[in-house]
């Protein structure tokens, strides 16, 4: 009686297990370009197989929106052990369309195979594409991005040995937006020049803040009234200043002579 339920689990294992492998698909056959202008183009989200040769420098190309995020996953399976002689770095560089190296946030770009390694795995997580950016700045813009998968300071012996890569990008959408780009609230408070408040909406003064305020006849006062120290030192500085100037007139007038 107890035999069939422990019977059954190994079937309701592989039943669950049937969705999640079918969430990956299986990687095609493909091929892989040598240079920028024959750059292989890849769909986002389906996986290619390429077999290549070691030292090759390898491209593929695929195109990304605005608002989407990048990642792009590079698995070299490399030769037997046997038969290689030292230890390689792999490398997965990308580019956008005007050839400019774009910078990956996440995931190793540079691997290196040691000789017992039978494979390395390569990721690289794009900045978020914008919809505009400065002329001068090297934001990742809508277009053609390129992948190059390149190995270096491996030994002589090893160049040509047959290698397999597998290639997968996936795009997650977002915002077209850069972060921060949206304000919340205004830099300064608006300012409504003439805007007065109604009398019955006017609060209340203190009494002390009345007793306190200068009157308006005290702010006129100071130079509209007569006699003021403030005139008494205008006419002075007039008087002083045309006294000057006659002064200097004499001094300075050459006599005339006649013949």
């Amino acid at each position: 009686m107890r035999a069939a339920p422990l019977a059954a689990l190994p079937a309701a294992f592989l039943l669950s297990a049937g969705p999640a492998a079918a969430d990956a698909p299986s990687p095609t056959i493909g091929t892989a370009g040598t240079s920028f202008l024959t750059a292989t183009t890849v769909e986002p989200d389906r996986p290619v197989r390429v077999s290549a040769s070691t030292g090759d420098h390898l491209y593929w190309s695929f195109a990304a929106a605005a608002g989407q995020t990048g990642r792009i996953t590079v698995t070299v399976a490399l030769p037997p052990p046997t038969n290689r002689h030292g230890a390689a770095t792999y490398t997965a560089d990308i580019f956008d369309g005007l050839r400019r190296r774009q910078a990956c946030t996440a995931g190793p770009q540079n691997a290196t195979a040691n000789t017992g390694a039978t494979s390395v795995k390569l990721r690289c997580t794009l900045r978020q594409v914008r919809a505009w950016a400065e002329p001068w700045s090297d934001d990742p813009l809508p277009g053609t991005y390129y992948l190059r998968l390149s190995a270096s300071d491996l030994p002589e012996q090893d160049l040509g040995l047959p290698i397999r890569v597998d290639v997968r990008i996936t795009t997650k959408d977002g915002a077209a937006q850069p972060a921060g780009a949206k304000l919340e609230a205004p830099l300064s408070p608006a300012v409504n020049p003439g805007a007065t408040l109604a009398p019955d909406a006017a609060p209340p003064a203190s009494p002390s803040a009345v007793s306190s305020a200068p009157k308006p006849a005290d702010r006129v006062k100071g130079w509209f009234s007569w006699p003021s120290s403030r005139w008494w030192w205008t006419l002075g500085g007039g008087v002083l200043a045309a006294v000057a100037a006659v002064a200097g007139y004499s001094l300075t007038r050459r006599p005339h002579h006649w013949l």
